[in-house]
């Protein structure tokens, strides 16, 4: 799940854009435009009117959307030659899907098993396919040529690719929208400067921050925003 509200405006670190391969800057700026009106007067006002929706509520659909991801996460572990973990994000996914009420409830971590993201980009990455140039996409937002090919493979291994409810699929996936947004209001001030270039900075840096875990690349205000979207 990497629509355009979820990279949106994830994380602040000091990059350079002009190192970034951009070579479609023109479009992709147009592009950003229409993503921004389309966020202001749209999405945005909603995620702020849900948002006063009782937390415990609101824990539970994140929840419920977490536990979703994690056969996603489980094949990618797979992939990537992570055998053990993917034994404990299937098992994640078991446990919180049955005694935690359909993922409604975090069971899993509850008793020690730690989630995880993992998606067919951080995969491709692993191979060693290199990212391509940035990309912005019309309302799915900031991409780079490997991760949007990536996107139908994780398409296909979402749950709600398989329901054959179209409106119980198109209803998952517009909650799933708003939830991740309104999770970002809080940090929505962080944006500074050319919100077009603070963006494209933030996604990339996002990027290499999850193709390494995490793993060296030392940021503390990474670690805390990614501590923020998880346990929100």
């Amino acid at each position: 799940m990497r629509i355009f509200f979820v990279v949106f405006i994830l994380f602040f670190l000091p990059l350079h854009a002009e190192d970034i391969n951009d070579p479609f800057e023109d479009i992709n700026r147009i592009t950003f435009e229409f993503n921004e009106s389309l966020d202001r007067n749209f999405l945005k006002p909603v995620a702020q009117a849900y948002s006063k929706t009782p937390k415990p509520v609101k824990k539970g659909i994140t929840n419920f959307f977490n536990n979703l991801e994690e056969v996603e996460t489980t094949v990618n572990q797979v992939l990537q030659g992570k055998p053990e973990l993917a034994i404990n994000d299937f098992s994640r996914f078991l446990i919180n899907s049955t005694i935690g009420l359909g993922g409604l409830i975090d069971v899993a971590t509850k008793i020690g098993l730690t989630r995880h993201e993992e998606d067919f980009d951080q995969t491709l990455a692993l191979w060693g396919v290199p990212t391509g140039p940035y990309i912005m996409l019309p309302a799915l937002g900031p991409s780079s040529l490997r991760d949007t090919l990536s996107r139908p493979f994780s398409s296909f291994l979402s749950v709600t690719f398989h329901m054959t409810e179209t409106d119980v699929n198109i209803a998952l996936k517009g909650i799933d929208a708003l939830e991740t947004r309104e999770r970002l209001l809080e940090i929505e001030s962080l944006i500074y400067g050319d919100r077009y270039n603070f963006v494209k900075d933030s996604y990339i840096q996002y990027l290499e921050y999850e193709v390494k875990d995490g793993i060296d690349v030392g940021d503390e205000f990474l670690d805390d925003m990614d501590d923020f979207l998880i346990d929100q």
